[in-house]
């Protein structure tokens, strides 16, 4: 039979990640992404890209676990390669400072990143105003680096790219078989997912390259990420809210917030401002379903509602979307055999 035509929408790091998976599984696929935006242009491109998951409600602590050990361990391999400088993958050590003890004792993901161990005194002598701490090393995606890394790959395996903004999946369904959804907070519109909502993220990202530890207060909201070209200070969390134009006076608080923990940063340089809208739900839309219209199908997969946790699970769930492409595939298939018959 002719080979099935695959396409996924979006071209984040869920969408890149979840083509290059299909692409590795089924080579014999015609594979195509398409997205109204590309690097540097994308949610993923705002991201600190740091690997280090925040909690799913509703998904199982299991889950949320395999898909961090699987992206870890993908990414640690990259970091290890020749790859890692044009990838933006680097290990990078540091701290996660509390002013009073954490409610869990150790996080589900604390035998996953490498050394992780309580803070010592002498090293919370640094964070005066600071309780205790724990002290890790784990891997950052200098996140435009990345995407441009994946989208090399995809375009060496023969993978299309388009822009083109899609409005409706079905629209798709004469050119593809599958298609796979991974559009992020745009799937609120595209499929209309209520459940689905935007948590505003703004950070900055300024030159100070004698920062070489990340530092992370305990709730996460102020953090301090050295990459390869700059550091990413933050940041917020406001649910709900859509605005993408930066707010100075956010800005102010960020940055006095990080100089707080890092007094050297008052000397940092060319202060970059950016907004993102993080795609948050109760668990994450790992699924398959079919459309149907006029007795015509199309066949969907749908990855995407990653929250603030997309680069530290981005692997794990686009393996998981893969094999839900191949089960679609297998359906297929079987049915042109039955047709056959």
């Amino acid at each position: 039979m002719a080979a099935l035509k695959v396409a996924v929408v979006g071209a984040g790091v869920v969408g890149l990640s979840t083509a290059l998976c299909i692409a590795e599984a089924f080579p014999a696929c015609s594979l195509t992404v398409i997205a109204d935006r590309f690097t540097p242009n994308t949610t993923s491109d705002v991201a600190a890209g740091m690997l280090i998951p925040h909690t799913i409600p509703g998904t199982s602590l299991h889950v949320q676990k395999q898909w961090f050990k699987e992206t870890f361990t993908y990414l640690f391999a990259i970091s290890n390669s020749a790859e890692a400088s044009e990838a933006g993958i680097h290990l990078v050590s540091g701290w996660q400072v509390f002013k009073s003890s954490p409610t869990e004792e150790l996080p589900f993901w604390s035998d996953i990143v490498l050394g992780f161990r309580p803070m010592s005194e002498a090293e919370l002598q640094k964070f005066p105003q600071h309780r205790c701490g724990q002290a890790f090393t784990t891997l950052k995606c200098d996140c435009p680096s990345y995407l441009l890394w994946l989208e090399k790959r995809l375009k060496a395996k023969g993978v299309q790219m388009y822009t083109r903004k899609v409005a409706n999946l079905w629209e798709l369904h004469s050119e593809y078989n599958i298609v796979v959804n991974c559009t992020g907070i745009g799937a609120h519109q595209l499929v209309g997912d209520q459940k689905l909502f935007p948590v505003r993220g703004q950070v900055l990202k300024v030159r100070a390259p004698w920062v070489k530890h990340f530092v992370r207060d305990g709730d996460g909201l102020t953090y301090i990420y050295p990459g390869i070209h700059n550091v990413t200070l933050g940041g917020t969390r406001e649910k709900e809210s859509w605005n993408l134009s930066p707010d100075p006076s956010t800005t102010k608080a960020i940055f006095d917030r990080c100089c707080s923990l890092e007094p050297s940063l008052q000397r940092a340089q060319d202060i970059k401002v950016k907004v993102g809208l993080r795609p948050s739900r109760v668990c994450v839309a790992l699924h398959r379903e079919v459309l149907s219209q006029g007795g015509a199908k199309l066949l969907v997969v749908h990855n995407y509602g990653h929250g603030s946790g997309g680069f530290s699970m981005h692997r794990g769930t686009a393996k998981e979307a893969a094999h839900l492409v191949g089960e679609c595939i297998a359906a297929l298939q079987g049915s042109s055999l039955r047709a056959k018959f």
